[in-house]
């Protein structure tokens, strides 16, 4: 298959993002792989379309590399998209993803850029990876980057890639569910679907869920919080803080960790109803309270199945997204049923599967890491109160408190120096920018190349 690379970035081949795709490149070599280097020499291909224009129509897969600037992609590729679409060029049916690099900060605007133009411009847009700049040095932020193009090339090998929402709001009339064959895939062991039945009228969203229960090869248990005998919603007491147990003796935080937290994956359903996912779950929500500071389904996919006109609420989306993200769960999908309801419980009932046998874990976005800073730094100041959730967070190294790290500190002091003297920035040169590079290029000529795994697993 032929990659093409679109490099962002103005620094060129110099580009930190950039290694993370040659570390990729390395690592799956039966692929031919070209880089234009957009960022750079955006001036040529405005004059020259000719330049670029063969090696989109010859891709198979496109990737938008680049970092994150300012909310966004860097200018040059933003004039690069446009210049695209003034060709008139037919991409329709091609793969696209995006790689960037970044602190993290709004990199889920810049994603959903991406994603918005790939819609735009015909493209099977498939989820990007997020990376912190430091990644790729470390074997984690390797691994990592391995897993996404695995996941990639999944997405490709099935067909699957995310529709991109048309911001009009659709409902398909009458229904009939056609038949839900099993999954000839690794089973995981269990799932648990959290659904909202009361909520719902037309047995719509009931539907999806059998569905969903007869395509997945493993035990599936539907649990109706709906009949849950709740004594009553949250009262903010704060006793779950101290101890985790709820001052309720309704049963339910039992209940909660012992059946439903104790999956492998988790599926939540409901009807939107008042922009939301209606009253029964938020009080569901509100009452496992501790869970959105004590992650404790951390690692484990999480799935939804959404009854409804979701494309008009883009708030509630934000929600799904940011919830998995926090929580430190993968997000394996959104199933709506506005329009083709089987494919997509299909394509949920799949990708579930695959995070869950592959153990899947996308690195975090925006969403994740400033969400779990914020509540680091809550609960670092209220320890005194919350000990169990403080005792929690200090088990899984969250207080990573960026004045621990003086070395890093120092050496952006000296870097700063340099910076600062006219004198010493004439000495230097190029060599600050080889000096940024250098940790990049050491993992390159380190690594000894593809190894067992790399490839997507086959069925």
């Amino acid at each position: 298959m032929n990659i093409l690379i679109l490099n962002g970035s103005p620094a060129g081949k110099d580009s930190i993002t950039l290694y993370t795709m040659l570390y990729i490149q390395r690592h799956f070599p039966e692929h031919q792989y070209e880089v234009l280097h957009v960022g750079r020499q955006i001036g040529k291909m405005e004059k020259e379309p000719d330049s670029w224009r063969e090696a989109l129509e010859k891709a198979g897969l496109i990737v938008f590399c680049y970092p994150v600037y300012t909310f966004l992609v860097p200018a040059q590729l933003h004039r690069f998209i446009e210049l695209v679409k003034e060709s008139g060029i037919d991409l329709t049916g091609k793969y696209a993803t995006q790689v960037t690099t970044s602190k993290h900060f709004y990199d889920v605007t810049a994603h959903q850029f991406i994603r918005d133009n790939c819609g735009d411009l015909g493209l099977r847009y498939v989820r990007g990876l997020s990376a912190d700049m430091e990644d790729l040095t470390h074997e984690k932020g390797q691994r990592e980057a391995l897993a996404f193009f695995r996941y990639v090339m999944w997405n490709m090998e099935r067909g699957f890639f995310e529709p991109v929402p048309s911001r009009v709001p659709v409902r398909e009339g009458e229904h009939t569910p056609s038949d839900a064959e099993k999954l000839s895939v690794p089973a995981p062991r269990r799932v648990v679907i959290v659904a909202d039945l009361s909520n719902t009228k037309d047995g719509r969203l009931k539907e999806m869920c059998e569905r969903l229960r007869n395509r997945l090869p493993c035990e599936t248990e539907i649990v109706d919080i709906g009949k849950f005998p709740f004594a009553g919603g949250c009262l903010g007491c704060f006793h779950c803080a101290a101890d985790g147990q709820c001052v309720y003796k309704d049963g339910f935080a039992e209940y909660l960790r012992e059946h439903i937290q104790s999956a492998d994956g988790l599926v939540y359903a409901y009807t939107v109803r008042d922009h939301s996912m209606g009253y029964r779950f938020k009080l569901f929500d509100d009452r496992q309270f501790c869970n959105g500071h004590r992650t404790v389904t951390m690692g484990k996919p999480v799935g939804y199945l959404v009854d409804g006109c979701l494309d008009a609420e883009p708030n509630l989306t934000m929600l799904m997204e940011a919830r998995a993200e926090v929580g430190g769960n993968t997000l394996a999908g959104i199933a709506c049923n506005q329009r083709e309801p089987d494919e997509a419980v299909d394509h949920l009932a799949e990708t579930l599967c695959y995070a869950i046998t592959e153990n899947y874990q996308p690195p975090k976005d925006f969403y994740g890491v400033g969400g779990l800073k914020i509540f680091r730094d809550l609960i670092w100041q209220m320890q005194g109160l919350m000990r169990a959730d403080h005792r929690f967070y200090k088990a899984h190294g969250f207080y990573d408190f960026p004045q621990k790290k003086r070395g890093a500190m120092m050496a952006m002091y000296l870097v700063g120096a340099m910076m600062n003297s006219p004198k010493l920035r004439r000495k230097m040169g190029g060599k600050i920018t080889e000096g940024m590079i250098g940790p990049y290029k050491k993992v390159l000529e380190k690594d000894p190349g593809p190894r067992e795994g790399d490839r997507a697993p086959k069925e």
